[in-house]
């Protein structure tokens, strides 16, 4: 369906080093043969679309390792751009926070008009080992919580901690604390309610209802 959508234009494959080795294998003949067949549809149509892909993995070191397949690699590596991590270009964050708030003002149906200067001062205090999908989680969160102005006491309790490590299991458990003390947030505000909870994420029943699940 995306890729019908995105006939004449452009399809972004994002995290292209998490796919199985499955989807490598489709994702790869699609890429040579420029067709596709829709989900419960036999027939095969012609794709004319721009493929980009992003990932923050080595995927050099995933081909070594048998994990991704060298010729996919070969085929998607035509034009790369190296964007070094959001720590090392802290000067994009208030840029990226306004683009969030736009974002989710949109998707959530509220008007969060901006941040406060010691919040924004906390944002780009932070290191974010989880890159930028760390900050938009972040923001995701704070909505969550505040009303109008996003302020400290909106932002996760890590972000008023004193340590920022880059190690990838740091990352993993930044990136999990957000979600937890998201959902925290949304099933006190709705008073233990998993529908009206899960509506306020912008998520199913079913996937909080996991997201509970894994958390125990």
């Amino acid at each position: 369906g995306r890729v019908e959508t995105a006939e004449g234009g452009t399809i972004f494959l994002d995290e292209i080093g998490d796919l199985s080795p499955a989807f490598q294998v489709k994702l790869l003949r699609f890429l040579q043969e420029r067709e596709y067949t829709p989900l419960g549809c036999n027939k095969t149509f012609k794709a004319d679309v721009r493929v980009l892909s992003a990932t923050n993995k080595d995927l050099v070191k995933m081909i070594e390792e048998g994990q991704f397949r060298q010729d996919l690699y070969f085929r998607i590596k035509v034009v790369e751009i190296n964007l070094p991590p959001l720590r090392e270009r802290k000067g994009d964050i208030p840029l990226l926070v306004k683009h969030l708030l736009s974002k989710f003002n949109r998707t959530k149906g509220k008007r969060i008009s901006k941040l406060s200067d010691k919040a924004m001062e906390l944002l780009m205090r932070y290191d974010y080992p989880g890159n930028i999908r760390e900050l938009e989680n972040i923001i995701e969160y704070s909505f969550v919580i505040c009303k109008d102005i996003i302020t400290p006491q909106c932002l996760p309790s890590y972000l008023n901690k004193k340590y920022s490590r880059t190690t990838d299991g740091f990352s993993t458990l930044n990136l999990k604390i957000v979600e937890e003390e998201l959902i925290e947030k949304a099933l006190k505000l709705c008073d233990g309610n998993k529908s009206k909870a899960a509506k306020m994420l912008g998520i199913s029943r079913v996937s909080l209802w996991k997201k509970l699940k894994n958390k125990q």
